[in-house]
């Protein structure tokens, strides 16, 4: 009986601590959507330069004129993702507030982005590539913590039927400004050779950018203690609770689908050479492919945002893959300059989707207090699989070419749309069924918190 008497105190405590959180959520929220927005339009902004698959895969190739090497920077970006996400998750789900953690991560970013830069200004040679590819790794390894931080805090202080709408009009605002941007840095800082080195410049540029962007952040936003959090363990005690998130078959399936969809980006980075080498590679062209990538993001984010607050992510990330697929054919079925830009605006829409869709599926499974290892794990996952993936995808590239490369994409793809149709169920009306079943069991010896 002490027992039930003391879960039952614990149910009822988070559930009041709960409701106190929701009505500061309600409170703030205008306050805290502009801090969001103005957020996205800066960093968001920056960060787009960077993760865009032209800028850097294009600056790796001038350095080395090797697609061994292009991949091995993808992969050394994505391989800083492996651990990270975890062991951020691990401090944060104990935590009462996450907005510290997220500015000590996004500092450690743009700290990151200033030295890639000064590299390229300053070092020449082996020294430049070794100083890039280390600021690579580095940036990964951040990457991975900070997006934990910054969804757990966006889930935080935004009602969950608002999210899409935030992440569509961020993205878009912040998509016009790097589309033009991309575009202007293609013609006048790298044709140009702006400050001696058009690369170095443009990453400087992403480095003020997300600055602004991060100071904005934390000046604006309002954060609620956490209620209920976990108490605080261990690192490898927290792991060891990771089994208990796998025994859900629709995640589980979810996180399979999501593993060949990142499977599937070992061909990003050479999307670019392979567009270049049929229609000629330069500032303009890498401008203009960037513009299409950047703005298809930038006008599908409102798509997919109205569209997942509607009818759940889901849908739109089924939608994604299927237009990433149909631009991957297009490249490779058409040799045509048009072909090229608008494949490049398919992947940029289909890029948008695919982010926007997991990063919010990922919440909306299972309970909130879970939240936290979900994007660990999920990110941790895609970590994994995207650092062995470029590296292999620049060997292939090498010795095979791009078509087998892309052909592969291709099989990934079409894998993780089968596993999405046939193995996950929208998470919300998961979330409904268990409300339901919760209203009509009065089970409080065992509450579903604790099954």
């Amino acid at each position: 009986m002490a027992r039930v008497a003391a879960i039952t105190e614990e149910v009822t405590q988070g559930a009041a601590g709960a409701q106190a959180q929701d009505h500061f959520v309600a409170e703030n929220f205008r306050r805290n959507y502009r801090a969001n927005l103005y957020y996205g339009m800066f960093g968001q902004t920056g960060f787009r330069l960077i993760y865009a698959p032209t800028f850097i895969p294009a600056y790796i190739h001038q350095l080395t004129g090797s697609d061994a090497l292009v991949g091995s920077g993808a992969a050394l970006l994505q391989l800083g993702m492996i651990f990270s996400p975890i062991f951020s998750a691990s401090r944060l789900d104990h935590a009462p507030r996450i907005l510290p953690h997220a500015m000590r991560t996004g500092a450690a970013m743009r700290a990151v982005i200033l030295a890639l830069a000064l590299a390229g200004w300053f070092l020449r040679g082996w020294a430049e590539l070794a100083l890039t590819l280390a600021c690579l790794f580095l940036l990964g390894l951040f990457t991975g913590a900070q997006r934990v931080a910054f969804q757990l805090l966006m889930a935080k202080v935004i009602p969950i039927d608002r999210r899409g709408r935030l992440q569509a009009w961020r993205n878009f605002t912040g998509g016009i400004i790097a589309a033009v941007l991309s575009y202007g840095a293609g013609i006048w800082l790298i044709d140009r050779n702006a400050l001696g080195n058009g690369y170095a410049t443009t990453f400087f540029l992403t480095f003020l950018l997300t600055s602004i962007g991060l100071l904005i952040l934390v000046r604006l936003l309002r954060e609620p203690d956490t209620p209920a959090p976990h108490r605080r363990v261990g690192f490898i005690d927290r792991l060891k609770q990771l089994p208990q998130l796998l025994s859900d078959r629709d995640y589980r399936h979810f996180l399979v689908a999501q593993g060949f969809c990142v499977l599937a980006r070992i061909a990003s980075p050479f999307f670019i050479l392979y567009a270049g080498a049929r229609i000629g590679m330069d500032g303009r062209v890498i401008g203009l492919l960037a513009f299409c990538y950047l703005g298809a993001d930038t006008l599908a984010n409102l798509l997919w945002g109205y569209m997942g607050d509607r009818t759940g992510y889901r849908a739109t990330l089924i939608a994604s893959l299927s237009i990433w697929i149909g631009s991957i054919i297009l490249l490779l079925a058409v040799d045509a300059a048009w072909a090229a830009y608008l494949c490049f605006c398919g992947l940029g829409a289909a890029s948008a989707g695919y982010l926007m869709s997991q990063q919010t599926m990922v919440l909306e499974f299972g309970e909130r207090r879970q939240a936290a290892m979900r994007l660990g794990l999920s990110t941790t996952l895609e970590g994994a699989v995207a650092a062995a993936g470029p590296l292999v995808g620049g060997i292939v590239a090498a010795l095979a070419g791009y078509v087998p490369l892309f052909g592969t994409a291709l099989a990934c793809l079409l894998i993780s749309l089968v596993v999405l149709l046939l193995g996950v169920r929208e998470p919300r009306l998961r979330r409904a069924e268990v409300i339901a079943r919760t209203r009509a069991a009065d089970d409080w010896a065992d509450p579903p918190v604790l099954r």
